[in-house]
């Protein structure tokens, strides 16, 4: 793994309280899988790193509008995060309420992500970038490898693995600074996701790995 804060960027998909905090609209779905991998503190040590290395950290957030609840038709989970409010937000010009809701960041990243070197994109709207901001932001910071990290694993952080390898950048995928659902019928998200992480990035990182890499 050959990086450098000149050409490599740290991108973190979906820090928010509706998967992070106890509080979430999805914390029931995934808990289990947040506590299991320590999450937290992982995507803590991975922002810290980034900073201090004096790497970009990009953001892919997840925001829903009034409008997006009319959609006629989605996924299984998709359309679960619907029913239950993930990310709602007022609207993309208004931030009433916005501060401590589910759209907003988990408080105890705050401080990391708040910063001058943390660049937030349009919002991704399913689970991948392709329909928002964060490939050409890459590309115009000069930025050509991706060490990704985020919220859940085989939903945005595997679709935006995918998009990304797709659009010719090289991904390297924190395994632990991440987790998914997991669900009765439906089964182990992040199991699911670790199968594919293997298969589709340049690396499978522990994030003591991926944290050493960026020292």
């Amino acid at each position: 793994m050959n990086i450098d804060n000149k050409t490599t960027a740290l991108v973190v998909t979906d820090p928010q309280n509706d998967f992070l905090s106890e509080n979430g609209a999805a914390w029931g779905l995934v808990s289990d899988s947040v506590r299991e991998n320590n999450t937290i503190a992982n995507l803590e040590a991975l922002l810290t790193a980034a900073r201090n290395g004096g790497y970009r950290t990009f953001v892919s957030p997840h925001y829903y509008y009034p409008a997006d609840k009319e959609w006629q038709f989605g996924g299984t989970l998709e359309t679960k995060m619907h029913e239950i409010g993930m990310f709602t937000r007022r609207g993309p010009l208004d931030l009433t309420g916005f501060e401590g809701s589910g759209a907003d960041w988990l408080e105890r990243l705050k401080p990391l992500l708040n910063d001058d070197n943390t660049i937030v994109v349009s919002p991704h709207k399913v689970y991948g970038p392709q329909n928002n901001d964060l490939a050409l932001n890459l590309r115009k910071h000069g930025i050509s490898k991706v060490i990704l990290a985020g919220m859940s694993a085989n939903l945005c952080v595997e679709s935006h693995l995918r998009d990304l390898v797709e659009q010719g950048f090289e991904v390297f995928v924190v395994t632990d600074a991440t987790a998914a659902a997991i669900d009765p019928e439906l089964g182990d998200g992040y199991q699911a996701a670790l199968v594919n992480f293997k298969f589709i990035a340049s690396e499978a990182l522990t994030t003591r790995e991926a944290v050493n890499s960026l020292d």
